[in-house]
């Protein structure tokens, strides 16, 4: 199939040792938003690689969710 996971640290390979940094600290919002974009990266995930159904307009709604989460967490990690 086609798949991909879009790991934070993947996508953002220049941040790579500031996200470890948030991750491990004591930043509850960059925590809550990581999680919500990995939830949401791994259910995308599922859908493209077909073990999980839905139609094609709750999978852009995903898709878009994720990259607004992309957006916020890559502003929290330049200002880190």
């Amino acid at each position: 199939m086609f798949g991909e996971h879009h790991h934070l640290a993947t996508e953002f390979p220049e941040h790579k040792d500031r996200i470890h940094e948030l991750k491990i600290g004591n930043n509850a919002h960059f925590n809550k938003l990581y999680g919500e974009y990995n939830n949401i990266d791994n259910n995308i995930y599922r859908i493209e690689e077909g073990i999980e159904n839905t139609d094609d307009a709750y999978l852009e709604t995903l898709k878009k969710k994720r990259l607004s989460l992309k957006d916020q967490l890559l502003s929290i990690i330049k200002q880190a």
